[in-house]
């Protein structure tokens, strides 16, 4: 009797491809209120994080923001000045075209989602009216609300991929940390009753056309596309 495929199991939700809910213990966003000047307690690490945590402590409590290169433990982070120094968390409007930021948020007020992966930043490119344009690490432009919050400088962590793994063993452990899908087996490689590719036969099958609102399990192959084969 064959087994559940991949792409069942990993719908069905067990603890195999599901994240440990303890990796994301922190909570890495500002807080509602910015004011006054914040101390970093410590720089933490987190699994679910590729770059270090810095733990800020200000008059409205403790939170979570990703460090910046150079960061130490006990330097002072300016929250709502004009002082464009690493570190300091500033509105958009307020820091000068060319400047390094990183952590931005989408909406003025909803605590950081942009470029928080280790090494990475984006430069103030232009303001246009209430808008300011950010270079993203894609090369891409993106418009964001003047009141937006944004932290000056590089995110720490760079260089995290140049390291070569060695052994399988230590992507294994990388990868159970995060919840992903390793080692990814070919479907043609696995048996018959393991997936419809399987068999030891047709090594080379046609391209299957999954249907949009096919179950999991039937809908393997190329998800709806617009075109299949060579293009002319």
């Amino acid at each position: 009797m064959g087994k559940r495929i991949i792409s069942q199991a990993r719908g069905h939700g067990s603890g195999t491809y599901r994240v440990r809910r303890r990796a994301f213990r922190f909570e890495v966003k500002y807080p509602s209120k910015l004011f006054g000047e914040g101390t970093v307690l410590k720089l933490v690490n987190s699994p679910a994080h590729t770059a270090p945590l810095a733990k800020v402590r200000h008059s409205n409590g403790i939170f979570f923001m990703p460090a910046f290169k150079g960061m130490t433990e006990g330097q002072k982070v300016n929250l709502d000045g004009k002082n464009v120094v690493d570190g300091n968390i500033l509105r958009l409007g307020d820091i000068p075209i060319k400047t390094p930021v990183y952590n931005i948020e989408s909406r003025p007020g909803d605590g950081g989602v942009f470029i928080k992966t280790a090494g990475s930043y984006g430069v103030v490119n232009k303001v246009v009216g209430g808008e300011v344009y950010v270079l993203m690490p894609s090369k891409k432009e993106k418009s964001f609300h003047k009141n937006c919050r944004a932290t000056v400088g590089i995110v720490a962590g760079a260089g995290r991929l140049e390291k070569p793994i060695l052994k399988a063993g230590k992507n294994f452990h990388i990868k159970t940390s995060r919840g992903k899908l390793w080692p990814r087996t070919s479907a043609v490689k696995m048996n018959v009753i393991d997936h419809p590719f399987g068999s030891g036969r047709g090594k080379n099958p046609k391209s299957k056309i999954a249907k949009r609102n096919a179950p999991p399990g039937r809908r393997v192959g190329h998800l709806r596309p617009k075109q299949t084969g060579y293009h002319k």
